[in-house]
């Protein structure tokens, strides 16, 4: 979900050489995504429960530190406080084989 984020300039240095992950050519949703696993997300709502949007939004901020304003990261933890885990699926059920009969 992108939350209206600017697109980030995210480096990796590898042996003082800085490669630039998301730059010129790079479709412009790119640099507005980020993914949350399913742990973050819960201290995320956690602290939006228990301490209110700037915390949650703060936390957020601790996690992802490419997110620096203030107001997007306000607005990402308002929407991750507000996802709701995913109903369980089905059992999956037990396949047979169908054994070829010997036909005289």
């Amino acid at each position: 979900m992108p939350c209206g984020l600017p697109p980030a300039r995210l480096r990796f240095d590898a042996s003082q050489t800085a490669v630039w992950l998301v730059g010129r050519g790079a479709p412009a949703h790119l640099g507005a995504m980020f993914s949350v696993d399913a742990a973050t997300a819960e201290i995320i709502r956690r602290v939006f429960e228990e301490s209110g949007e700037l915390a949650a939004a703060v936390e957020l901020r601790r996690h992802f530190p490419g997110i620096a304003d203030n107001e997007a990261a306000r607005r990402c933890a308002r929407a991750i406080a507000g996802w709701q885990p995913a109903p369980p699926q089905p059992p999956k059920s037990a396949r047979t084989r169908r054994t070829k009969s010997a036909t005289p």
